[in-house]
């Protein structure tokens, strides 16, 4: 209850009491959400096709839904969304215009006939029945690390092939399979200002450290991260005018290579065990309670 009232008064501060009828919407709605123990997963993942709304971004990456969502076509000039079975090549519009944007640079790469994209969003974004916590709001997309020699692949075609892994000593350093186009496709995805961060495993992040010339600035946008060796996952920006859209904290200041070296030291030489720290505890379900209160009005547009 104190949580429901807290709400409310956050509600009542963001609209000034413009429009009593937004503020009882509103209120309804929150008062609705509070205590909807419903698993999000299995209600959001079970929708087929985006909101009838306009386009926005609601909540936080990991905790969230998406508006007015655009679907990235199938198959386009220079990229093919994979496992099609998902349904999740779905995404905000700037997130589609980005897709295809970066899609034709990487087509101008030898080799590279343009991308094989993997998971954006669900129709409607909110929590997947399987796989990432993130991908929540429609501004989430992975590209794989597979250079793409024909973009003819079939449906079922899609559901078969796999990615390639680019990782060696468990992810301390790239292997064999990695090329100065995957760097040059990666800061190419970096450099553009619609990127909020990119995770890819920390020995690509060390070998794009040594690797970079002239202008580094980019390289703050590479975080290293666990996993993220058969794919690249690029998060971009809240979309100006996105007032439910919840920003992550900055990226740190400078490179940031001293802290994916860090990351390798780790892998190689582990530190020992804390005695002392907590086990980690499985995550709870998101129940729709958990998510923005506008996610309700997204489950349930036309």
């Amino acid at each position: 209850m104190i949580r429901l009232f807290a709400c409310l008064a956050v509600v009542f501060a963001l609209s000034g009491c413009r429009n009593g009828v937004e503020v009882t919407q509103a209120v309804t709605t929150l008062a609705q959400n509070a205590g909807d123990t419903r698993v999000a997963k299995l209600l959001f993942g079970a929708v087929e096709s985006g909101s009838n709304q306009a386009a926005e971004a609601v909540g936080f990456y990991s905790r969230g839904c998406q508006a007015g969502a655009e679907q990235l076509a199938e198959t386009g000039p220079t990229w093919q969304a994979m496992r099609l079975s998902r349904n999740r090549n779905w995404g905000q519009p700037e997130l589609v215009d980005y897709v295809q944007d970066l899609s034709r640079f990487a087509a101008s790469l030898p080799g590279w006939e343009g991308l094989y994209v993997g998971d954006m969003s669900q129709p409607r974004g909110g929590p997947m029945l399987t796989g990432h916590a993130s991908h929540q709001v429609g501004l989430d997309v992975d590209i794989w690390m597979l250079p793409p020699d024909r973009l003819n692949l079939t449906r079922q075609e899609r559901e078969n092939i796999s990615s390639i892994s680019m990782r060696r000593e468990r992810g301390a350093f790239t292997n064999s399979r990695w090329t100065e186009q995957h760097m040059q496709l990666m800061r190419a995805a970096a450099r553009d200002p619609r990127v909020d961060r990119i995770f890819v495993f920390p020995g690509a992040k060390v070998a794009m450290c040594n690797w970079a010339t002239g202008d580094r600035s980019w390289l703050r946008n590479i975080r290293p991260w666990y996993g993220h060796h058969y794919h690249f996952h690029v998060r971009l920006r809240c979309p100006a005018g996105d007032r439910n859209c919840e920003a992550q904290a900055p990226v740190p200041a400078g490179d940031g290579c001293d802290q994916a070296q860090g990351w390798v030291n780790d892998i190689l030489n582990p530190p020992p065990p804390d005695p002392n720290a907590t086990p980690r505890q499985p995550r709870p379900e998101i129940t729709m309670a958990r998510l923005p209160a506008q996610c309700t009005t997204v489950l349930n547009s036309d």
